[in-house]
């Protein structure tokens, strides 16, 4: 099944889509939302890190990565990426489209020149693609979740070395 994925930016064709896609992967408009709002703010929104996995031109899975802040103690601004949201067509989860998407993000993020992403997401799914929790570097989240559900990775060599802080995310996250 997945050697007929092809993984690519989403361009703006695919914003309907992609919005179906969310809602049918996650059972409810939130998330779709989150990418739509995400889109609009320049400030975060990096084209090339919202992909799509399609299959035979129909769109079956959806990353995006956006611009976030790790704010230190000191008030230094640091800016790292997040994951979020991730979907992918429930029927052919567990295929590896989702894993596709993730190290195509990964590429591309350090061809732009990004250190690390971070994402609030599966304790048993995120590891295995080089996650670990956000406290080993002490990174703390804004809201209050299990750590072992809080996570970064350094895309490049000690991309997290002496970088701690509270994560700040775009204001459109708090919609979901």
């Amino acid at each position: 099944m997945t050697e007929q994925i092809t993984i690519r930016r989403e361009m703006q064709d695919d914003f309907n889509e992609v919005f179906e896609l969310n809602h049918i992967a996650f059972g409810k408009d939130s998330e779709a939302k989150l990418v739509d709002a995400l889109r609009k703010n320049q400030e975060v929104f990096i084209p090339e890190l919202s992909i799509v996995a399609t299959d035979n031109k129909k769109i079956v899975g959806h990353i995006l990565f956006t611009k976030i802040i790790i704010k230190d103690d000191n008030g230094n601004m640091i800016e790292s990426l997040g994951l979020a949201p991730m979907a992918v067509r429930p029927e052919l989860q567990k295929k590896g489209i989702g894993g596709q998407l993730i190290r195509k993000g990964f590429e591309l993020a350090i061809k732009l020149g990004f250190k690390s992403v971070i994402v609030l997401g599966h304790e048993h799914y995120y590891p295995r693609f080089g996650f670990q929790p956000a406290d080993k570097w002490n990174i703390k989240t804004p809201f209050n979740v299990p750590s072992n559900l809080f996570m970064a990775i350094e895309l490049v060599s000690d991309g997290l070395k002496n970088i701690s802080g509270t994560v700040v995310y775009p204001q459109e996250f708090e919609t979901i």
